[in-house]
């Protein structure tokens, strides 16, 4: 959920919540100042009915609303005025009325009488029905205003924030553009803009110089290992070598190729995690798939592998050179690691690529098999194929699983869902 998604609910919850108290507040408010000022009347009124009294000496009957007014005959004086509300059958229909009646005590002619004085609620009904609409016609309109302030407002004061993002998501440690972003009026933002930009220019600075040194240290190694390697060809073809020499050269001879190959993995893994390999294009999978196993048949018939294939068409875009590597590592692993007269299983679907071959009964370390240098006990590999693999796969996002069920180990990869627009990490 996005920031002004939380900032507006926060904010229009709370505005309710204050609205609705308030609200209350002023409702329970207004309904006590109009009490207190309807129990004022009352009291003016009894206070004229008993003026009455005093000045003509009996209970008025014409003067005032017997609607309004009440004498009762009591026997004790023992009685305090007191103020309470009341219901009131008006009309024929006897329909049922809310008022606020006042009893007092009132002496006529040496008669105790109790005096009772009622008032219509409805002018405070009114009056409180009247702020009700006002509470909610209010709450509505402060309600649009904030929304459609949080949507305009807030949308263009975060504008510079989105823009840092967008820069940030489509920054490249490889491209030789500066990270940008215009100045604005926030200073927040204008603090992040310059932080971000730093962090850009440091590891842009970085990436170069690893990227430089990995370069000369590979070009390095690589003379003198072609040195080595040329060395080892002329004394190998001398024949005055007897054969504890020439077991030892060959020996050297291998050490040199193993470093070699290292040398040469460990580059394309820093060129496939730093994504410098940018000759992506369109590629039919099944006939690269084909020709790959017309590559490896003489391997494949030196442990008599009987090849089952099932492949469908499946065009791909990406490197025809990461492609050629992943698939080498697969076939090499397949065949390497597959039994005397054993299968070696290959499917190819739109969804994914899987294959299959029997090996040892035990399954491998689903945790290490992808890390790099882990390999199998005499195997005489550098140990980075499978992590080349994987490398290869999350450039392209496709997931890479292993299984195993008896003997039969399974390497499937699950091809993304739209092939042809590879979005690359």
């Amino acid at each position: 959920m996005k920031l002004a998604t939380h900032y507006n609910r926060a904010s229009i919850f709370i505005t309710i919540v204050v609205l609705m108290a308030g609200a209350l507040i002023y409702y329970f408010a207004i309904r006590q100042i109009t009490r207190d000022q309807l129990d004022r009347e009352i009291a003016e009124e009894i206070a004229e009915r008993i003026d009455y009294v005093n000045r003509n000496g009996k209970i008025p009957k014409n003067d005032f609303d017997d609607n309004l007014t009440e004498f009762i005959k009591i026997n004790s004086r023992d009685f305090t005025t007191r103020f309470f509300d009341s219901v009131y059958y008006n009309g024929p229909g006897k329909m049922p009325e809310n008022r606020r009646a006042a009893a007092a005590l009132i002496t006529v002619a040496g008669q105790n009488y109790k005096l009772i004085i009622t008032e219509s609620y409805s002018g405070i009904n009114n009056l409180l029905q009247i702020i009700t609409l006002i509470t909610v016609v209010l709450l509505i309109v402060l309600l649009l205003i904030l929304l459609i302030t949080n949507k305009y407002v807030l949308t263009n004061l975060w504008l510079p924030f989105y823009n840092i993002l967008h820069e940030l998501k489509t920054f490249n440690v490889a491209d030789p553009k500066d990270f940008s972003s215009k100045p604005n009026g926030v200073d927040e933002f204008n603090e992040l803009n310059t932080a971000v930009q730093i962090m850009a220019s440091r590891v842009k600075n970085d990436y170069l110089h690893l990227k430089q040194f990995t370069e000369n240290a590979s070009h390095e190694m690589m003379t003198p290992l072609a040195v080595i390697t040329t060395k080892l060809d002329t004394l190998i073809q001398d024949e005055n070598l007897n054969a504890d020499q020439y077991t030892q050269i060959n020996d050297i001879y291998s050490a040199a190729a193993k470093l070699s190959r290292l040398n040469h993995a460990l580059l394309l893994l820093v060129k496939i995690e730093n994504n410098l390999v940018n000759d992506e294009e369109a590629l039919n999978l099944q006939s690269l798939i084909t020709q790959k196993l017309q590559q490896f048949k003489e391997l494949i018939a030196v442990k008599d592998i009987t090849v089952i294939e099932v492949l469908k068409e499946n065009r791909i875009v990406a490197s025809k050179t990461l492609i050629d590597i992943l698939l080498n590592n697969l076939f090499s692993n397949a065949i390497r690691h597959n039994i005397e007269h054993g299968k070696l299983l290959i499917t190819l679907t739109k969804e994914k690529l899987v294959f299959e071959n029997p090996g040892a009964d035990k399954p491998l370390d689903k945790d290490m098999l992808f890390e790099r240098f882990q390999k199998a006990p005499g195997s005489d590999g550098v140990g980075l194929g499978l992590t080349i693999v994987k490398n290869i796969c999350q450039l392209y996002h496709w997931d890479i699983n292993y299984s195993h069920q008896g003997s039969l180990h399974r390497f499937e990869i699950v091809f993304n869902k739209d092939m042809e627009t590879v979005v690359k990490k």
